[in-house]
This record gives C-alpha cells, sequence and structure tokens, in this order.
C-alpha cells in the first residue's frame, strides 16, 4: 500500500454496476476509510445522531424501522440502542460488514434499494417508518432513483413513514422526489431544510422530506 494518505472521492461516482454510484463498489479502499472516517468521528464525540433523533420522535416505541443505504450503521445502530427493531440495508458487502461489528443489536443486509425484496431475505414484517439519511439517493443510478422510492415505500406499512434527506441544487432533489410519489401510495406531510426541522424554503441547500402512507382506510 503507498504511504501517501488516501484520498476519497466524495461525490456519486458511476461505475460498473447501473444502479449504484458508489465508489466503495469498485474500490474497496474507499470503504474502509468511510468507515474508519465515521468510528474516528463517533470517538472524538461529534453528534453522527441528527437523523436517528427525527426518526425516534417520528416512531412508536420499539417499533420496525428500516435504514436505507445505511453504510457502517451509525444511524441503525443508535436506533437498535434506543430499543427499536432495526433492519438496515446498504449495496456494500464492507459496510454491512461493519455495520455488524460495531452494531450488533439490529439487523444487516446486503441488499440494492433499486430491487429491494427484504421478504426474499427472510424480513417479510413491513416497518413503521424507513429512512434515507444524507444523500443515499444521489448515489443510486440516476435512471434508478424513482424504482428506489417505489420500492422503498413498498415496505412501509398503512399509515407508516418515509424520511428522505436530499440536496436541492443538485443530484437527487426534492422536485425528483415529488415526481416519484405518483402510484407510491406515498403523500408529501413535512418538508424542513435539515435535520433538527428548521424551516425549509426555496433558497435552502438541504431539504428533509416526511412521507406518509394511507392508513388503509381509503383516507390519510
Amino acid at each position: 500500500m503507498s504511504d501517501q494518505p488516501y484520498h476519497a472521492p466524495v461525490e456519486p461516482t458511476p461505475g460498473s454496476l447501473p444502479t449504484s454510484y458508489w465508489p466503495g463498489l469498485e474500490d474497496h479502499e474507499h470503504s474502509r476509510w468511510y468507515t474508519e472516517r465515521f468510528r474516528a468521528m463517533a470517538r472524538e464525540g461529534e453528534d453522527l445522531e441528527g437523523e436517528s433523533r427525527l426518526v425516534d420522535t417520528l416512531a412508536p416505541r420499539r417499533a420496525r424501522l428500516l435504514d436505507a443505504g445505511c453504510g457502517p450503521g451509525r444511524h441503525g445502530g443508535h436506533l437498535a440502542r434506543l430499543g427499536h427493531r432495526v433492519v438496515g440495508v446498504d449495496i456494500d458487502p464492507l459496510l454491512i460488514e461493519a455495520a455488524r461489528e460495531d452494531h450488533p443489536d439490529a439487523t444487516w443486509l446486503v441488499g440494492d434499494l433499486t430491487i429491494l425484496d427484504l421478504a426474499a431475505q427472510g424480513e417479510g414484517e413491513l416497518f413503521d417508518g424507513v429512512l434515507v439519511a444524507g444523500n443515499v439517493m444521489d448515489f443510486i443510478g440516476e435512471g434508478h432513483r424513482p424504482e428506489a422510492v417505489s420500492r422503498l415505500a413498498a415496505h412501509v406499512r398503512p399509515a407508516g413513514f418515509l424520511v428522505v434527506g436530499c440536496r436541492v441544487g443538485r443530484g437527487f432533489t426534492p422536485g425528483d422526489l415529488d415526481a416519484a410519489l405518483p402510484g407510491t401510495g406515498l403523500v408529501l406531510e413535512q418538508r424542513f431544510a435539515s435535520w433538527d426541522l428548521r424551516p425549509f424554503h426555496p433558497h435552502s441547500a438541504f431539504c428533509v422530506s416526511i412521507l406518509r402512507a394511507g392508513d388503509g382506510s381509503g383516507g390519510r
């Protein structure tokens, strides 16, 4: 290995798999760097739990929750420690390996969000809530992002929620999310500019959208 410090790409990088722009699939050193980066931040006491705190607020106690695009598991791991029943899914086996090592109280599975079928992996029970944190949607192949929204929606129980974070000016945007919603059974309930619920406005740089599934009674 080179003595030079590893410089990781920080943007989605198209590779050989059309449904994923995650650079770790082509460069395993990237996945190791990514895992150690967040382990170091946790040791230094940085706040890495803003996303999971919001999900905990939205969810009933001991909820069944899906951490979609979970990476090395920091959000799902926190939610599991709070007593929730957590399943995390990521396309990168190295990140799932790290999640299993660091957060053994949750279930961690390798999977592609664009074709997600957790029943086929032994997790057939629907979820009270689903978290899509950070810029997870940006790392899905551009033409496949609506498929991911549809597959995630299919895993939400009636009256459950899906929380999606995304940038506003580039990549997968709130407008892209809105365009993907018809036919999913989800409707936009709230939209904020941050995970701590700052008001969203047209000039916000980031967006957190809270979507709600119908309750099965014909109403919302």
